[in-house]
């Protein structure tokens, strides 16, 4: 855990100390205090109008999930693999957002307060479904029912509306990647919350496979030189050394993505997310397509 994600012992307790003078963050309309170790829960809860008490890896949050954004009053719980177990229980939640990704985590979790597991990536279901379903289970868990209600409605309908304004305009099938490093990448199929929103888009997914994604980026860059006539979205980060790699790179040069100026990068976006993440995919894959001037092309 870095010193940027730890919570010291005295912090901790001044600001449990500092919550009987001041109204008590987190609380739902159910009066319930909500801590978010997994990411989506994060951004869901926070979509909902719900400020946790804590969270993990927020300085990584908001570089990299951006929205919605995360207030200043939220305890930094540090890693999402090993959250700082003293600092959660000092942070008093009784309710702990998690995913099946957390499952090895639960009997610990569960020693410290109640947790409601919202999974959203499961083999065979899409995720988009599964997101706003767990949207609407966090918003009945917390008295937010017509809040979540509200909110998967209005997801719903601006990526339609994005999708009409698509219409006609994209003729092309779309790749979403993300580099690994300058020789290396992670395509997105529809399995993935990203290929879930290029359908709803109305747009063709130029990865006609699941996602190929690893923390090795496992595909080699050659693998692009098979969808020629492909747009190509490049979801970050992109470190600067990756971009002087690609930038000396001849066989990425080469692809005819590229040499015809059909890369496009958009702003950070949450590979993972919940319908947050979905909805501001949906806009940022949008503008790139419809105003392709205003972004960075490979």
């Amino acid at each position: 855990m870095t010193g940027q994600a730890t919570i010291t012992r005295r912090r901790a307790l001044g600001l449990a100390a500092g919550a009987v003078l001041l109204p008590r963050l987190g609380h739902a309309a159910s009066g319930r205090q909500v801590a978010a170790i997994d990411w989506a829960g994060l951004e869901t809860a926070l979509a909902l109008g719900i400020v946790p008490v804590a969270a993990t890896e927020l300085i990584q949050f908001r570089k990299t999930v951006v929205e919605p954004e995360v207030p200043d009053s939220v305890i930094d719980l540090g890693l999402r693999g090993t959250p700082n177990y003293e600092a959660l229980t000092l942070a008093e939640p009784d309710l702990i957002l998690t995913s099946n990704y957390y499952e090895g985590q639960r009997a610990n979790l569960e020693r410290v307060a109640e947790t409601l597991s919202l999974p959203i990536y499961r083999p065979g279901v899409p995720p988009y479904t599964l997101a706003a379903a767990a949207a609407m289970t966090l918003g009945r868990a917390l008295g937010r029912e017509a809040e979540a209600r509200a909110f998967v409605a209005g997801a719903d309908a601006e990526i339609a509306r994005l999708g009409d304004s698509l219409h006609g305009a994209v003729r092309r099938p779309v790749l979403a990647i993300n580099f690994g490093d300058a020789r290396h990448v992670r395509a997105f199929g529809d399995d993935s919350m990203f290929g879930a929103v290029l359908q709803r888009l109305g747009l063709r997914n130029a990865w006609a496979s699941q996602s190929s994604y690893s923390a090795a980026a496992p595909l080699g860059i050659e693998a692009l030189a098979r969808m020629p006539d492909a747009i190509t979205v490049v979801v970050p980060p992109l470190p600067s050394d990756v971009v002087r790699g690609l930038d000396d790179s001849a066989l990425w040069q080469a692809l005819p993505m590229v040499r015809n100026q059909r890369v496009s990068v958009i702003g950070p976006v949450n590979h993972f997310g919940g319908l947050p993440a979905a909805l501001r995919f949906a806009r940022l894959v949008t503008a790139a397509l419809l105003r392709p001037e205003t972004v960075r092309h490979g």
